[in-house]
């Protein structure tokens, strides 16, 4: 293994190297599937270093018996210089014990690489679309928004560094009735600024303070021209001008957390480009929309004025939905499914794989919007993957307690205020300690704790008590050294062992498509730290700095500074700074 092979890629490509071998003696068909072949720490740490499923998955291929592919597997690999012992468990999984310096050489691999430490060139530089937030430009972002956000936003980071061309997108939806009621909001607000008597804000309209400076803005620009103007004259102009200024806040609140979008689509500009009739066009030349009428409501009787009507509809049925969908309202206008239908037609031009980051309200759509995209790509003739990812909502809460609402947005909390009250970090990293798909709690109290409770206080904690460790030595003139490392035994290599999965940890959340594995993974990897520095408390044998004993002193700093290492690359995955003092 050299310095820049890390230790479970080497032992993957080994593996390989023996599989090869059996294909060549015939013990392996050519061309074995080997896309589930794993190599990963076993369950039980007593069993060994690492372990291999190889002869299970691949024992069906090779119509043999997986423990006795198993034997053949274990008689190359005994040949490794780096493998103690072999054991082969239960039906047929491998385990290896390797040699200690296999895991020292992973520290100075760790220290070679540095920055790139757990890169990997796994995505080939495929381009993935991944539309993330995507809120109405109605308003400022709230904490409704914010899990997505950053679900998304670390998705896009785990991505790149799995080796994937990332676009990150924001579909802007200016083209519903919402934008209209924005455009009315805006001009109840323009007329205040006149000195008007506007009265009460009209039922349905966008409550808050945040519209008071367009009004103003649209009042220095157009004096009170369109204060008694039909609403025809000043509507779309109203609408456009609403929607960039919220955009503009909304590019800001974003900011906030870290997050910058590489293209925002508008779902106007899309229409006024015809591209649902292109996409129309599109399926019914394939047979794939045809003018029906839909059943009535199941499940109960239809309302007194309902009546059957012709819309043209997508054959979703025909992808494992359970109905077909209208693309069409009976007014003629595009259904919200026949605009997103065209929108995602158009990201598939341009990407190798699709990923949406949705709230869980939106659950019932998934189906149908995947037939969509299947059916569209397929007929273009490549397959575009296509991947929703389903974010729960956050429940705010201060020491228990449901938090009230916001007097700048009059019926939300603002993510600015958040992000304010307790920083981008503490909020990036706390979305990411649940699966997204799992409800959550944020409490404004719990989050800033400082205890072993808390999961960010625990990883930042252990990157700034490595810095601290250093500090301390440096005023003792001992400096980190990779020179020594054969001074250390079971208990350091016990935390290199943790610090070496992170790579494999690294390709596993990018194919799962799931970034708060890394945030999972910095969390054992934080715990492993302090469970060996604590153990310094107990036997002074293990502490960091032995100032009798420069060399062995020198060999932990060096892995400590590995260690640290490693969180700051997880922890820039996810977006969050590694402070160096708390």
């Amino acid at each position: 293994m050299t310095d820049t092979t890390t230790l479970y890629a080497h032992f993957a490509a080994r593996i390989d190297a023996v599989l090869d071998a059996l294909e060549m003696e015939g013990s392996l068909p050519p061309e074995t599937d080997r896309s589930n072949v794993a190599v990963e720490p076993p369950r039980d740490p007593a069993h060994g270093d690492l372990a291999t499923n190889a002869a299970m998955v691949l024992a069906k291929q090779a119509k043999s018996n997986p423990r006795a592919l198993a034997e053949k597997i274990v008689s190359h690999l005994e040949r490794d210089p780096d493998v103690v012992s072999l054991d082969i468990a239960g039906p047929g999984f491998i385990n290896l014990r390797i040699e200690p310096d296999a895991w020292r050489r992973e520290i100075a691999a760790i220290a070679e690489m540095g920055d790139a430490y757990g890169r990997s060139a796994m995505g080939g530089g495929k381009r993935v679309n991944v539309e993330y937030v995507s809120a109405n430009p109605t308003g400022p972002m709230h904490m409704g928004h914010c899990r997505g956000a950053v679900v998304g936003d670390a998705l896009c980071g785990l991505l790149e560094f799995a080796g994937h061309t990332v676009t990150r997108e924001y579909y802007v939806n200016d083209a519903g009735g919402q934008v209209d009621v924005l455009a009315r909001s805006a001009h109840h607000r323009y007329r205040e600024a006149l000195g008007q008597d506007a009265g009460e804000l009209a039922e349905g309209l966008y409550p808050g303070d945040y519209l008071i400076p367009v009004g103003k803005e649209l009042a220095e620009e157009f004096g009170d021209r369109y204060a008694d103007a039909p609403e025809s004259e000043w509507l779309a102009l109203f609408r456009t001008r609403a929607v960039a200024a919220m955009m503009g806040m909304i590019r800001a609140d974003l900011a906030l957390l870290g997050i910058h979008h590489d293209l925002f689509s508008s779902e106007a500009e899309l229409q006024a480009a015809k591209k649902p009739e292109k996409a129309e066009a599109w399926l019914r030349a394939r047979d794939l929309v045809y003018d029906g009428v839909l059943e009535a409501p199941k499940g109960k009787a239809p309302p007194e004025d309902w009546e059957p009507v012709e819309l043209p509809l997508f054959r979703s049925t025909q992808f494992g939905d359970d109905q077909d969908r209208p693309i069409k309202k009976s007014d003629g206008k595009w259904t919200y499914f026949g605009a997103d239908l065209a929108y995602h037609f158009q990201k598939a031009e341009q990407a190798d794989a699709l990923i949406d980051i949705w709230g869980a309200d939106h659950a019932g759509t998934v189906k149908r919007i995947k037939a969509a995209v299947a059916a569209l790509t397929q007929g273009a003739g490549r397959s575009v993957p296509f991947d929703v990812k389903l974010v729960q909502m956050v429940k705010l809460l201060r020491d228990g307690e449901p938090v009230k609402m916001s007097k700048r947005s009059g019926t939300f909390v603002t993510l600015a205020e958040v992000v304010e009250e307790v920083g981008k970090d503490v909020v990036r990293f706390t979305m990411l300690t649940r699966k997204p798909d799992a409800q959550m709690e944020f409490d404004f109290a719990k989050v800033v704790e400082a205890s072993k409770d808390n999961p960010v206080f625990y990883v930042q904690y252990a990157h700034a008590r490595i810095h601290s460790t250093l500090r301390k030595a440096k005023e003792q003139g001992i400096i980190p050294s990779g020179e020594h490392l054969d001074r250390l035994g079971e208990a350091e290599l016990a935390l290199v062992r943790e610090a070496a999965q992170f790579p494999r940890v690294v390709e596993s959340a990018a194919i799962a498509r799931e970034p708060h594995r890394i945030a999972f993974y910095l969390g054992d990897l934080a715990a492993a730290f302090h469970s060996f520095w604590n153990a310094g408390n107990d036997d002074p044998s293990l502490r960091m700095i032995q100032s009798e004993n420069e060399t062995l002193s020198a060999a932990r700093l060096f892995l400590a500074v590995q260690i640290g290492q490693v969180i700051r690359n997880g922890l820039a995955i996810l977006g969050v700074e590694a402070v160096e003092e708390m």
